[in-house]
């Protein structure tokens, strides 16, 4: 942390870093993984009871209304003491957008289960053939009387092995342009003809899913805002996930492994070494300062480029993870954490899952585009 920081946000650093200090269980601490449910909720819930769960969300809504900084404060303590991964699709993506959009009963009933971590949330967007063409997706519903039946199939879908509850885009008017006939619907994922078959990832872990919907019956008062009217919610919702994806979290996480990795090899650091870890902090200094004036501008209704900012916070946990790849030396073909003189060191994993990052959210090469035409007003290419 190199900024200055008022008393006010120095205590609130000194509370949490105390509170994590004494309260995160020690099997807890610098996992390279997302702990499953049974072992990481009861942390969420405590969390949760401790009022940190949802730093972002709005008090009306059980949140903490935290500024940007505290947020940031809460993200650099948790990396600086190795904080395990949460569900976080209902805390980052579905909560805030039923509190825009959702009716009053899908909020009393929703918003309290994602605080107190009694749901677990996933997103069902990608489609094998809708990925970055989202809007091309053929996950298909038809009314039928007071319910939806859903078919279709869904991938990449993260924890959804683990979920109970899905927010899903889903065509339920194919006579019209492919976005006008769109519908954001929530579905409870114990409904009869939910298939879930997991995926194994790069870092030989089962955190994406692929689900298969086989008429699925879901009650039309699960559509959010207006049957056929779904994109402008699922577009609210990217927007605010991209914004998400450009916090520091997973940088600063990466970053802290770096740190132990150089403190382990303490002398065998070559000046060039040296150099590409005060690059990562550079680095890492610039995502924080460019995230906080993006948070500030989203709290306060200014326009937020949240496209570049996920860009930046991909690259910039690439980056040190590639420098800490560097650092490593013969280290650096280790596939799970060693012992390296009583210090467990992870050399490569985080490396591994962190190849994802530019793809998910929407595609990096996708960003840029969304860049050059919304930003810099450049014109559409002519294949």
């Amino acid at each position: 942390m190199l900024r200055s920081e008022s008393e006010a946000e120095l205590a609130f650093r000194r509370e949490v870093r105390g509170w994590f200090e004494r309260e995160l269980p020690a099997e807890l601490r610098d996992l390279t993984f997302r702990p499953l449910p049974d072992m990481v909720m009861p942390w969420y819930r405590k969390l949760s009871r401790q009022g940190w769960i949802a730093p972002h969300w709005p008090r009306a809504f059980g949140g903490m209304d935290a500024s940007p900084v505290e947020q940031v404060i809460l993200m650099e303590e948790a990396a600086r003491i190795g904080a395990p991964e949460i569900p976080t699709q209902g805390l980052n993506q579905i909560g805030p957008i039923l509190q825009r959009f959702g009716s009053d009963a899908q909020k009393e009933f929703h918003l309290p289960r994602i605080l107190n971590g009694d749901a677990i949330w996933c997103q069902g967007y990608s489609e094998p053939g809708a990925g970055s063409d989202l809007a091309s997706l053929r996950t298909a519903g038809s009314v039928e009387g007071d319910d939806v039946v859903v078919t279709g199939h869904k991938i990449w879908t993260t924890w959804g092995h683990h979920a109970d509850w899905m927010y899903a885009l889903v065509r339920t008017n194919k006579d019209v342009p492919k976005r006008e006939g769109i519908s954001f619907i929530l579905i409870d994922m114990k409904s009869s003809g939910v298939l879930r078959r997991p995926i194994r990832t790069l870092a030989d872990e089962f955190e994406f899913c692929e689900v298969f919907l086989d008429k699925v019956r879901v009650p039309r008062a699960n559509i959010v805002g207006e049957l056929n009217r779904g994109w402008t919610v699922a577009t609210a919702l990217l927007s605010q996930e991209r914004l998400i994806l450009g916090s520091p979290g997973n940088a600063l996480r990466a970053y802290e492994r770096l740190r132990r990795l150089a403190r382990a090899l303490g002398t065998r650091l070559s000046d060039s070494d040296k150099l590409m870890i005060a690059k990562a902090r550079i680095e890492l200094e610039t995502l924080i300062a460019s995230f906080l004036d993006a948070a500030e501008g989203f709290r306060d209704g200014r326009p937020v480029d949240s496209s570049y900012l996920k860009i930046l916070s991909t690259e910039t946990t690439q980056f040190i993870l590639d420098a800490a790849q560097t650092v490593s030396g013969a280290y650096a073909g280790v596939k799970f954490p060693m012992d390296v003189d009583g210090t467990t060191i992870d050399f490569s994993e985080l490396f591994l899952q962190s190849r994802r990052l530019s793809i998910y959210g929407g595609s990096n090469e996708i960003q840029r585009d969304l860049i050059a035409r919304n930003v810099l007003a450049m014109p559409r290419g002519r294949a």
